[in-house]
């Protein structure tokens, strides 16, 4: 929602210096006019800004992804492992950023067999943030196979219901501009310990996948859920299966493929997560559907 100022501006650009670095803010300001009230009146609007980000291994330039310029470090490191680039963060040897008339250049330095395989695959996807399969070569090649994940507890309504009451206040970029995704980790109880944000919902969760094992280890994804401000696609259900993620948790609805992937995963998908309910989608002995709740 615009926030109307007394004090007018230019207009917004934003200039990416080269040489190591020097990345743009994640949101700026711009002048806007606003109708609707009685009459109009112009005034500033906080606006997220959405840059082109390579990722290059090894000298090759692999994907190129619409992403807001914050957290790219950790976005590099959980794209790299969800996307199955990295088997282990340990074959991440190095990583410099760039910043180029047309975007950001992440250039990482990783293990000589990970690059045999990416090249093997390779594959352009520039633009994953929309559908997530651009430049996929085959229909085989659209869903790779799932994961099991451990096997744990599923979150009760009152653990996902206090994370959802607390996400804004870790979604500052969102609060400033109303254009971002958020990806956040909750402990069994439904308290925050960690969040990301980006105008993607992949790219948030990776970010979110990224800082997580990078300050974790093996033990980031042990006892809690994923929360997410978005729908639940089966991509997302693909990136938080390929890390172990027990619990994946959405505020809107879960597509038909996303449930049947959770269920091969071994994975607890809840959707449409709202004040008061929510919807969990698995059936059967391992998954059993609880009793409704009388409001």
């Amino acid at each position: 929602m615009p926030r109307p100022s007394s004090s007018p501006a230019a207009a917004a650009t934003v200039t990416l210096a080269s040489g190591p670095d020097h990345r743009p803010p994640a949101s700026c300001e711009v002048p806007v006019n606003v109708y609707g009230g009685i009459r109009p009146a112009s005034g500033l609007d906080r606006v997220a800004e959405e840059v082109p980000v390579a990722m290059v291994y090894n000298g090759i330039s692999h994907a190129v992804m619409m992403a807001s310029p914050c957290d790219l470090e950790d976005f590099a490191l959980g794209f790299s492992l969800t996307e199955g680039i990295l088997d282990r963060p340990d074959q991440l040897f190095g990583l410099d950023m760039y910043a180029r008339e047309d975007g950001i250049s992440v250039e990482m330095h990783i293990a000589g067999d990970c690059f045999a395989r990416l090249r093997e695959q390779r594959r352009n996807m520039t633009g994953r943030t929309g559908c997530g399969l651009c430049g996929t070569e085959s229909l085989a090649h659209a869903i790779r196979p799932i994961g099991r994940v451990p096997a744990g507890p599923a979150p009760d309504d009152a653990a996902v219901q206090r994370a959802l009451k607390n996400l804004r206040c870790y979604q500052p970029l969102q609060e400033q501009t109303g254009a971002t995704h958020g990806a956040a980790w909750c402990d069994n109880e439904g308290r925050i310990h960690q969040a990301r944000e980006d105008v993607g919902r992949h790219n948030a969760l990776d970010k979110l996948i990224g800082a997580r094992i990078r300050d974790h280890g093996p033990t980031a994804f042990d006892n809690g859920f994923v929360l997410v401000s978005s729908r639940a696609s089966f991509e997302m259900v693909h990136k938080s299966a390929s890390v172990g993620v027990r619990t994946l948790v959405a505020v809107s609805a879960a597509t038909a493929l996303a449930i049947r992937e959770a269920d091969k995963a071994g994975m607890t998908l809840i959707g449409f997560a709202r004040p008061g309910r929510h919807v969990r989608y698995n059936r059967g002995d391992e998954f059993p559907v609880e009793e409704s709740i009388d409001e």
